[in-house]
């Protein structure tokens, strides 16, 4: 954990659970580590509630190394990556040349039959703290030079991004007493769908404090400016968890939030969440003692800044494969996103679909309507980024369907069947809970009674009198003064034994909760997904087609080169009328493809063929189109 000492948070805690339901390891190592566990957004529905956890450093580092070092079959090798191994490109794939290993530092070879790229901000990495500059990927760390020039070598459009940490902190010299306190849940909920229960108790739980900048402060960053050219560069730095010089650049005169974060139950150091700074060590420590609480606190380590190569994600297919070296997947800071989330939700999918390359079978895609982790690929495969990526829940067309409760249904599944990355007991229990949520539906929409007959058993609960009788539990459940134990209480046979389940009994009150909205965009998650099924070939020559679409639009798609015609309305500037054009291309010629699967192989002119081996690929289109569905319901304006 190079930053910050967390995990989860609004939209990553998302995330995390995502991870957790393909088997990733970051969530339950959390819930081993972790010394203060809060669930952000409480005061919004469950959809949109983020898991959010203070960790251990040090309990966490050691707690994911014992993970590795014990996990059968896995090679752990210590070692810097300087270069590719590279050769000829397989013949029915994109690229110009395949990867098969990599050249470590010392020279010596690791081959591979795919290589996944995680380099964070080490990719041509520099440290900046004041007008001081130095190759790193962070302190104290060599930055890696030679993969950078070998992947622009290769023809990859490389930008440069940067990003900042701050300060740290000695515990025993800052003042506590007059700040806001902020205690953690009780009782904490844990981030993996195996975890019963995290591992320390609720009342050991670690606080974090709450304090601000002042005016003061302000004008020390003022008055210095032209000693930080972290904070001059043109690099594009993270829009929401900017430095405090930008903040007060950005927004002057304003009181800026500091959290004070534990980094251990037995660490001395605090993490100073918001001010993170590259002024030169003696101004920091300034800024520091002009904060309420801060007074007399010791800096243990100046903040600084680090700026860093990533690639175009755009040049990734959405397994993240590169299109332009077959076998090399990329994931993480790479792509150009920030955060731990983000690179475990890619390094995920990256590595399933790295070792499903190897063996010749589909890749593991996640759509939009699947999971936040589609949301992120799709987005950064899409769209590109000019600058750090982050994940919000209002990135997500889908929120009411992709809630945090629910990710072990929406991928569990699927990773153990198409991946082979989910473990027995993994999918036994995701297994067994839907069974029994299946079951607990059925049982409380089978239990009706008049709605005068409800409000006697359960007065607490205000029933609306224009319902219509019979009512079933299931919805009396979707009141939010009602509850499984409410109803338990109630109606004790047969509801008891579906209260006693705890998780169970949560995700019951979820589910009737937002049932209606899950109906109601039942019908745009399966016109989204007609959309993504219709699949365009890697290698379509857009400036050749024989379609109606404008030079601008010809050259944004060949310049993202969209997998889907769902990802064709997702890029700026491309019209309604260009996707229904490029639309009816796709089916006309998918129509054309089918007429000559059924003509005999003469070896004569056969009409069209010619014109096909020119405007598409040797792929041919690989999309499926129901002749009863008019052509209209394939039409889409951009999301």
């Amino acid at each position: 954990m190079s930053c910050n000492p967390s995990f989860g948070g609004i939209g990553k805690g998302h995330l995390v659970r995502e991870v957790d339901a393909l088997d990733g390891l970051c969530g339950r190592v959390c819930d081993r580590s972790g010394v203060h566990y809060k669930v952000l957004n409480r005061c919004k529905g469950p959809a949109v509630w983020g898991l959010r956890a203070q960790i251990d450093r040090r309990r966490y580092k050691e707690n994911v190394r014992k993970e590795i070092l014990n996990t059968p079959l896995l090679t752990v090798h210590e070692a810097s990556v300087e270069d590719l191994l590279l050769t000829e490109p397989e013949p029915d794939h994109p690229g110009k040349c395949q990867v098969t290993g990599v050249v470590l530092g010392d020279g010596s070879t690791v081959h591979a039959g795919s290589v996944i790229l995680t380099t964070g901000t080490f990719l041509r990495g520099m440290v900046l703290i004041g007008l001081e500059m130095h190759p790193a990927g962070r302190l104290g760390d060599q930055p890696a030079i030679g993969l950078a020039q070998t992947l622009e070598k290769l023809g990859f459009a490389v930008g440069r991004l940067k990003t900042g940490t701050p300060p740290r902190l000695a515990k025993d010299t800052i003042d506590f007493s007059g700040l806001e306190e902020r205690a953690a849940d009780n009782p904490p909920v844990p981030f993996s769908f195996l975890s019963e229960a995290v591992w320390i108790k609720p009342e050991d739980q670690l606080s974090c404090y709450l304090t601000r900048t002042t005016l003061k402060a302000q004008q020390i960053i003022h008055d210095n400016l032209h000693l930080n050219n972290h904070v001059r560069e043109t690099t594009r730095g993270p829009r929401y968890c900017p430095s405090l010089e930008s903040k007060v650049l950005r927004f002057p005169n304003r009181e800026h939030q500091v959290w004070l974060e534990p980094e251990g139950l037995e660490s001395n150091v605090i993490y100073p969440q918001g001010m993170s700074m590259t002024l030169p060590p003696e101004l920091q420590e300034q800024v520091i003692k002009s904060i309420p609480g801060l007074e007399k606190a010791k800096m243990l380590q100046p903040g600084y800044g680090v700026q860093y190569d990533f690639l175009d994600p755009r040049q990734l297919t959405a397994s993240l494969e590169s299109r332009l070296v077959q076998r090399l997947f990329f994931a993480g800071q790479i792509n150009g996103t920030t955060g731990y989330e983000e690179a475990a939700a890619q390094g995920v999918i990256a590595g399933i679909n790295a070792c499903l390359r190897v063996h010749g079978k589909p890749p593991f895609i996640v759509s939009r309507t699947e999971g936040y982790v589609g949301v992120l690929i799709d987005d950064l495969t899409t769209l590109g980024t000019s600058e750090p990526y982050r994940m919000f829940t209002s990135r997500v067309e889908f929120r009411m369907s992709l809630r945090p409760d629910n990710a072990d249904a929406r991928l569990t599944h699927r990773g153990f069947e198409e991946a082979g990355c989910v473990s027995q007991q993994r999918y036994e229990q995701a297994v067994k809970m839907r069974a029994a949520l299946e079951d607990g539906i059925a049982t409380l929409k089978s239990l009706q009674f008049s709605i005068s007959k409800w409000s006697q058993l359960i007065p607490e609960v205000p029933i609306s009198s224009s319902r219509r009788s019979p009512v079933s539990a299931f919805d009396i459940l979707q009141y939010p003064e009602a509850n499984m134990e409410v109803l338990a209480r109630a109606v004790p046979e047969p509801l008891g034994k579906l209260a006693q389940w705890r998780e169970l009994a949560e995700r019951l009150k979820i589910e009737a909760a937002y049932e209606w909205c899950v109906v109601s965009q039942q019908h745009e998650i399966e016109e989204v997904r007609r959309d993504e099924a219709l699949r365009l070939p890697e290698d379509l020559d857009y400036f050749a087609i024989d379609a109606s679409l404008s030079a601008e639009v010809r050259e944004k798609l060949d310049s993202n080169r969209p997998q889907t015609i769902g990802a064709v309305s997702r890029i700026p500037g491309i019209t309604p009328a260009a996707i229904v054009n490029l639309l009816r291309f796709v089916k006309t010629n998918h129509q054309k493809t089918e007429k000559l699967k059924t003509l005999p192989q003469t070896g004569k002119y056969l009409p069209g063929k010619m014109y096909l081996e020119k405007a598409t690929s040797q792929r041919q289109v690989s999309a499926e189109f129901s002749e009863e569905e008019p052509e209209s319901a394939f039409v889409k304006t951009p999301l």
